[in-house]
């Protein structure tokens, strides 16, 4: 495992909010650091090479190297934290993972078997199921870029990512390393999705056997047995045998889609695509200590297109074998990004798992179907699953945010609502939306009669709900009419502010500079004094603020002061630890398919103002 190097002669000390401890590694396109937050998180920065800076084609490949890695999920993967591509120092922070590489626990402790094989097994085919659902081939799938954290597995290194230009048309050029690639990878054929399965494949054969399984002393020999030859997998335990065979098959059609290997190893029906329910399941298992039930008692809990009938007994009659827990698990200290210098690899939007728009807002508020008991179900997860229905509670009033009008819903919470429930296999026409208070809402969640709370919900240490998120990060600023001479907040000093009703922004503008204040009772009277010159600006959150400026016929701006960090999770009921992880998934879904720019752009496009577009650092559901 390699050690963290020293910062060298002309390494910057700082990049970003990162101060960089160190070196990780380098390749060709630029340095992995080490850095680490005044807040204390750490992350492993890449930064491209100097030599790059000014040339406009590696910024380029640097920038879809940051699509690629926005767009998956972060199941059983390295999310990216932050970046900056226009600066004098462009990189991409991505979190950091304490672990050894797959390949470096084998080496040094032996084959991996029972419960860690599986955990393995189940960890890596949700996270290639997460990087196909973003349209990403990772094309360099390998022992090295499988980290073995203290969480489970975690699949690491797009950094040869390469987006399909508008011709879809795709290197052929073999890229990766030569014992994990498919056989379409060294004859030069299409490489997409099914050459991730080969790798993923060899990659758990690797894991159980110690053995590369088209090892050989020369590339030649290599190549010519990935192209001619049948790898052994006879030690490898049924189901996994069965599924790793297959993937192996030298034709790209014969193999199954990652979406197929992980539904098989959880034990649900293959017929339809593995949505974000499945997904949460596949990281909820393969991070756990112990996998106590084994490989056919997996398939509870999900909605009914996930589910379906344990594996079928091996060609000898005997069932599946049950796993134990295999000694201990390891996880080491420093984790290594991977640098593919220059190298291409294909994305596409391929499968059932690719968005290119988000979900229309048809959901409509009708009367509240008669919720179950609280006893009825274990968890919002099995309600979703057995009733198609859910109810969420939200603010009203909000134009842009939530608003109800004649029953209809709109907003940008409302299609988060909906997309929510779609992941959790509930359909739109099976959502209703109810208005609810502040004070309200535990009530609401204990009694049954919502399942979710998403109404500009500020994360906090109330013990009485449970926490899914963040989905959003927004923050108190400013809105004034564009065109007017304010640019920062200094600029309103002496100016007339309203002041709507107990708004606590209010306060925290006034910290940051005297105004006079004008008091009335809500925002729409604000705006309305704001539209006729009668005051200089309305304080409030700044996704409030461009909800209710998107709709008026005149220009406004939000400053830009972000003078708060608001979090604003999901809630649910207290204790309910699955709904929470699955809400969770279907939120990193939402930022890796593209669904919250598309919602932000169309609901506050008429305004200047710059919403966050990263997904917020998750938090932990317990």
């Amino acid at each position: 495992m390699p050690e963290l190097g020293p910062l060298g002669r002309g390494d910057p000390q700082q990049l970003g909010p990162f101060r960089l401890a160190g070196r990780i590694g380098e390749g060709g396109q630029g340095v992995v650091y080490l850095g680490q937050t005044d807040a204390g998180e750490r992350a492993a920065v890449k930064l491209l090479h100097v030599k790059f800076t000014g040339d406009l084609t590696a910024r380029s490949r640097f920038g879809r190297e940051l699509k690629a890695a926005e767009r998956v999920a972060s199941f059983c993967t390295a999310r990216v934290i932050a970046a900056d591509l226009d600066g004098d120092t462009p990189y991409i922070a991505s979190e950091y993972i304490e672990g050894r590489s797959l390949r470096e626990t084998v080496e040094d402790t032996g084959p991996l078997s029972g419960s860690a094989l599986e955990r393995l097994a189940v960890g890596t085919a949700t996270a290639l199921t997460a990087i196909h659902h973003a349209g990403i081939v990772h094309r360099d799938f390998k022992p090295d870029n499988v980290l073995m954290a203290a969480d489970g597995p975690r699949v690491v290194d797009f950094g040869i990512a390469r987006i399909l230009d508008s011709t879809g048309t795709i290197t052929s050029r073999a890229v990766g390393t030569p014992a994990y690639m498919a056989p379409e990878q060294i004859s030069g054929g299409e490489v997409g999705p099914p050459a991730d399965v080969f790798a993923w494949a060899s990659t758990v054969a690797f894991a159980a056997t110690g053995s590369v399984p088209f090892g050989g002393n020369s590339i030649a020999v290599v190549l010519n047995r990935v192209l001619n030859h049948e790898a052994d997998v006879s030690d490898l335990p049924e189901p996994l045998r069965g599924v790793v065979r297959s993937c192996l098959s030298k034709a790209p059609g014969g193999r199954p889609s990652a979406d197929r290997i992980l539904l098989s190893l959880l034990g649900h029906a293959e017929a339809v695509g593995a949505s974000t329910a499945v997904l949460s399941q596949g990281a909820e298992l393969a991070g756990r200590e112990t996998f106590a039930s084994g490989w056919a008692d997996r398939g509870r809990n999900l909605p009914p297109e996930a589910s379906g009938p344990p594996p079928a007994p091996d060609p000898a009659g005997h069932a599946p074998p049950r796993r134990s827990r295999r000694g201990r698990w390891v996880a080491a200290a420093v984790a290594v990004m991977v640098l593919a210098g220059g190298g291409a690899l294909a994305a596409r939007q391929w499968g059932p798992g690719s968005r290119s728009s988000p979900p229309p807002a048809t959901s409509k508020a009708g009367t509240p179907h008669r919720p179950a008991t609280p006893a009825s179900f274990l968890s919002l997860v099995d309600k979703a699953a057995k009733t198609h229905r859910l109810t969420i509670a939200m603010r009203d009033l909000l134009p842009g945010i939530a608003l109800s009008d004649g029953g209809e819903w709109h907003g940008f919470e409302v299609e988060v609502g909906t997309y929510i429930a779609k992941q959790l296999g509930v359909p739109a026409g099976g959502v209703s939306f109810i208005a609810s208070s502040m004070a309200a809402r535990v009530s609401l969640l204990d009694s049954g009669k919502a399942d979710l709370v998403i109404a500009t919900y500020p994360i906090n240490d109330n013990n009485q709900v449970t926490f899914a998120g963040p989905y959003y990060t927004a923050h108190v600023d400013v809105l004034v009419r564009k065109g007017d001479p304010f640019n920062k907040v200094a600029d309103l000093e002496g100016r007339k502010m309203c002041s709507p009703g107990s708004s606590m922004s209010t306060g925290i503008v006034q910290d940051a500079v005297k105004v006079q204040l004008v008091s009335v009772g809500t925002y729409a009277d604000c705006m309305n004094m704001l539209h006729h010159g009668e005051v200089d600006a309305v304080p409030g959150d700044d996704l409030l603020l461009a909800g209710f400026a998107d709709r008026e016929s005149i220009r406004y701006k939000v400053l830009g002061a972000r003078l708060t960090d608001e979090r604003y999770a999901v809630a649910v009921k207290k204790g309910d630890i699955r709904a929470c992880k699955a809400v969770r998934g279907a939120i990193a879904q939402m930022y890796a398919d593209g669904t919250v720019r598309a919602l932000l752009k169309k609901y506050f496009s008429k305004v200047d103002f710059r919403p966050e577009t990263m997904r917020p650092a998750p938090e932990s559901c317990g």
